[in-house]
């Protein structure tokens, strides 16, 4: 992402510190799913937001995505924040952060989620989950309004939206790191319908990202 190695190029000239420097990198971070990284995350919106991305989507400051330097472009990541145990899940579209010590970039939407927007960067552990699937037209999908890795969080949250929607539900993933208790909300057979019932959700200030949906309630 051009962001990151303009930003570079400045830094390199000021003798300052970047993850990728004259062409050089952090070596590659398994991609398997269960493979965990750990490291500080940063996050980016208002600034870049309607520009492409590496994946040639263009940047939803409001969806859950964020950049990493060499996890394949679609692989999804479940993110913790080690400072108050947060979590969230996001699918990378992006290339950076390139300033060294850094491992994730994450959306608007995400940093928010992990209560880091006034800090900025914090400790975080990342747990690859796998890659997302390709869209085919007779996907079903679901609004995906929350990942945690504490059931208790998940049920409340569950239980706040059944108050306001019906088919509110909870799928579950297994990662190494423990299960992850995802807050769903719907199926829909067409991406467009999940788009448009999502914007009655994104008023109650929730995260929302459309996802494709093979689970059982």
């Amino acid at each position: 992402m051009w962001r990151g190695v303009v930003g570079c190029l400045v830094a390199a000239a000021t003798l300052s510190g970047c993850g990728l420097i004259f062409g050089h990198s952090k070596p590659p971070v398994d991609s398997h799913p269960g493979a965990v990284e750990t490291g500080t995350a940063s996050w980016y919106g208002p600034g870049f937001h309607g520009k492409h991305t590496a994946n040639g989507e263009i940047y939803d400051q409001y969806e859950l995505t964020a950049a990493h330097q060499t996890l394949p472009l679609g692989t999804r990541v479940a993110v913790t924040n080690l400072d108050n145990g947060h979590q969230v899940e996001v699918r990378i579209n992006d290339r950076g952060p390139f300033v060294k010590g850094r491992a994730i970039d994450l959306s608007y939407a995400a940093a928010r989620a992990l209560g880091m927007l006034g800090p900025g960067t914090v400790p975080v552990r990342i747990e690859v989950l796998g890659e997302q699937r390709p869209q085919f037209a007779t996907a079903a999908y679901t609004i995906q309004v929350g990942s945690f890795a504490d059931r208790d969080n998940a049920l409340r949250l569950k239980s706040s939206l059944a108050t306001h929607f019906d088919g509110v539900y909870l799928a579950t993933l297994d990662g190494q790191a423990g299960k992850y208790y995802r807050v769903r909300l719907g199926r829909f057979t067409r991406r467009d319908e999940a788009v448009q019932f999502a914007r009655s959700v994104t008023p109650l200030g929730v995260p929302v990202v459309i996802v494709e949906d093979g689970s059982t309630p």
